[in-house]
């Protein structure tokens, strides 16, 4: 049984609490120091970003092996005894995964504030992740406290009984926890790789280590406190570079509150290099690489022959005249790269035709950043038309963001674990609190690093630039990319390609502040991959487990032997996980909002209706749920590129008024709602 919130045992509780989290402070500020003053006596950067990382997934692993346990009441729900402070700091890491503090910044970087008509702006992502907690907070932690569960889909086959909406929620949890699930594991390849010097997979197993020794063996035990350790982390390393940002450009360093200067320096710098000479002719010479790749897919087998004679007759060209072995390296490697056949180049040329197009429009396509949406509402039909599918799709995406936070069943499972209803509720507000903490703050890094961009990069010597272009370039050169298009040897701004997933972690850089800071974020982007991904893993294997398993196959197992279960299966995803994460999917940001739209979709309206209506019916939740979940992955699949080649379908998008495939779940949720209701009402009574 959870201790009362008055009892003397759970106040004395609280106390240790209160002393652990203090003393471990205290040890973390230490160890900063120590690794500030072992930079200053020479200690080299090998030797610093490895030093970050073990130390800080042996403090998870230590605290993992503390929390081990096989009760089931423990491995699931952690007692249902944590305090509101400590369960808001724990949901606050868990929301703050990979996404939130390595992408957030970045898409806001790149799609300013609203975006454009192809990529809704980074503020939606604020606006509707933050609001989600409302609703959270309103319709549904309270509701489920109060029924202590334990899985999400416990809820549905409590509420309707029967098999198929526990077995249906528990299918739905597995596949939109998964698909987050391949976004963290993704940034912790990506952070782990960069930190060590190892390859992205080894990077990814590295990580993986981290993640299993605290969700394997304490279940949500164990990862809660690890998510508190984590949050203190990930709080420092977000707040410090952006607050060295805002003294370093405005003598203050509460950017929140000064950011907004910043804006208006970068709007007269954007109109100065929409004028430049230097960065018109970067734009002609990728408007004449669209056009050229536009020829070769018209006869993409004669193209194909050409560029590979071609490359041929370069490599002996070299080889005769003995040339430097590096060019004739560089050679065969051009030659190694072609497509392999007709299909691959056409895939490859219009991939390569649609980024040259898109880097051919002025800032490099970047939108001016405070553009409130793309388009014009009093210019020419077409301006207006983009105005309206910009606004359109801005809305829908924080729609999606919003429901489906309502719906994320590794989020509402965290609510399980306060000791009463009213402390759950408290516990929202404290996770609302702990998120704006670093969300107020990503908007103003996202403007106080393109400034820097602008101001201190952009002009300069391309024999000059700081050594961690290179350096990112080697982990993935979609993270960021420069090349001298004009042939000047100066570094124009429509020359610079950088991916949203890499503009957080090279703030430290940028800024141009010690490697012990640099070592600080990454481990901060680790804290919040790892964070997240214990949960959506603990979340999947419990689905498998508890609610596939021991429902559908074998119904006499006992608790503890649920748990042994549950591990083991935890261990089997996770490995599954990384090597989809070692594919490179996508970009962090569009998977994980993808995961939102399918959540909103499978468990939001059903959910919703069942707490407040008592008319919803078994059939109408199974409609539902089927419904809104059906028509949101069918138009992710059908605006997909790759599907819409394996079937036969002509590339392009088949897009319902204008809404974009990542805001899926605005139809999901419409549809959802209606089949629950209109097919409750056609079966009452007969349940």
């Amino acid at each position: 049984m959870p201790a009362a919130p008055e009892d003397p045992a759970y106040i004395a509780y609280k106390r240790r609490l209160h002393r652990n989290l203090l003393l471990y402070i205290v040890g973390l500020a230490a160890f900063l120091l120590l690794m500030a003053w072992a930079e200053r006596l020479g200690m080299s950067k090998v030797w610093l970003g490895p030093i970050f990382l073990f130390a800080t997934v042996m403090i998870y692993a230590g605290i993992g092996i503390y929390g081990r346990t096989s009760d089931a009441d423990e491995y699931y729900v952690a007692g249902r005894r944590i305090p509101p402070v400590y369960n808001g700091m724990a949901a606050a890491a868990d929301w703050m995964s990979a996404a939130s503090f390595i992408s957030l910044a970045g898409g806001l970087y790149l799609q300013g504030f609203s975006g454009t008509e192809s990529q809704p702006g980074g503020l939606a992502y604020v606006l509707g992740w933050t609001g989600g907690f409302c609703l959270v907070a309103l319709l549904v932690a309270p509701y489920l406290r109060r029924l202590k569960l334990y899985t999400v889909p416990d809820y549905f086959g409590l509420r309707f009984g029967g098999r198929w909406p526990r077995l249906i929620a528990a299918l739905a949890a597995v596949l939109c926890s998964f698909t987050y699930v391949v976004a963290q594991i993704y940034g912790v390849g990506l952070i782990a790789s960069r930190m060590t010097g190892v390859q992205f997979e080894i990077g990814i197993l590295l990580g993986l280590g981290g993640v299993l020794l605290c969700s394997f063996l304490g279940g949500m035990r164990a990862i809660t406190w690890t998510q508190v350790a984590q949050y203190i982390i990930l709080l420092l390393a977000f707040l410090i570079p952006v607050s060295w940002l805002a003294y370093k450009q405005l003598g203050n360093p509460l950017a929140p509150l000064v950011y907004g200067k910043q804006v208006d320096k970068i709007t007269e710098m954007e109109k100065v290099l929409k004028d430049s000479q230097a960065e018109r002719r970067v734009r002609e010479v990728f408007a004449q690489r669209a056009t050229e790749y536009e020829e070769r897919l018209k006869d993409i087998d004669a193209a194909l022959r050409r560029e590979r004679a071609a490359a041929q007759e370069r490599v002996r060209a070299l080889k005769a005249r003995d040339a430097d072995s590096a060019l004739i390296v560089a050679a065969s490697r051009e030659l190694a790269a072609l497509p392999r056949d007709a299909e691959a180049a056409r895939e490859l040329w219009t991939r390569a035709m649609a980024e040259s197009l898109e880097r051919a429009k002025p800032l490099g396509g970047l939108p001016p950043h405070s553009q409130a949406f793309a388009g014009d509402p009093q210019g020419t039909p077409a301006e207006q038309a983009a105005f309206s599918t910009s606004r359109l799709n801005f809305l829908a995406l924080m729609f999606c963001l919003m429901v489906g936070t309502a719906g994320l069943p590794h989020l509402l499972t965290r609510f399980y674990t306060t000791p009463t209803v009213a402390e759950a509720r408290s516990s929202v507000a404290w996770s609302l609190f702990f998120i704006a903490l670093l969300y107020l703050s990503a908007p103003a890094l996202a403007v106080l690093v393109k400034f820097e961009v602008m101001q201190g990069l952009v002009g300069s010597s391309l024999d000059t630039l700081p050594s961690w272009i290179g350096q990112w370039a080697k982990v993935d050169p979609a993270l960021i990319a420069v090349a001298d298009v004009n042939g000047d040897r100066i570094l124009q701004f429509g020359e610079i390609r950088i991916g949203a997933d890499i503009v957080m972690l090279v703030t430290p850089e940028i800024g141009g502040l010690p490697y012990v800071v640099s070592g600080l974020v990454a481990a901060g982007g680790l804290a919040a991959a790892l964070s997240t991904a214990d949960a959506l893993l603990l979340t999947i294997s419990n689905s498998i487990v508890r609610d596939v398993y021991c429902h559908e196959v074998r119904r006499d197992v006992t608790p503890e032997q649920r748990v042994i279960l549950s591990k083991f299966a935890l261990l089997g995803i996770a490995m599954v996980a990384a090597f989809v994460a070692a594919l490179k999917p996508a970009d962090i940001l569009p998977l994980v909002a993808a995961s939102f739209s399918l959540a909103a979709s499978a468990f939001v309206p059903v959910m919703v209706l069942g707490i407040f209506w008592r008319g919803t019916t078994r059939a109408g939740a199974v409609a539902g749920m089927l419904g809104g979940l059906g028509i949101t992955v069918y138009y992710m699949l059908v605006n997909s590129q790759a599907v819409r080649h394996l079937v036969g379908l002509e590339p392009g998008a088949a897009l319902w008024f204008g809404i974009l495939p990542v805001s899926a779940g605005v139809f999901g949720v419409s549809l959802g709602l209606v089949l629950a209701v209109v097919v409750s009402l056609a079966t009452r009574g007969g349940d």
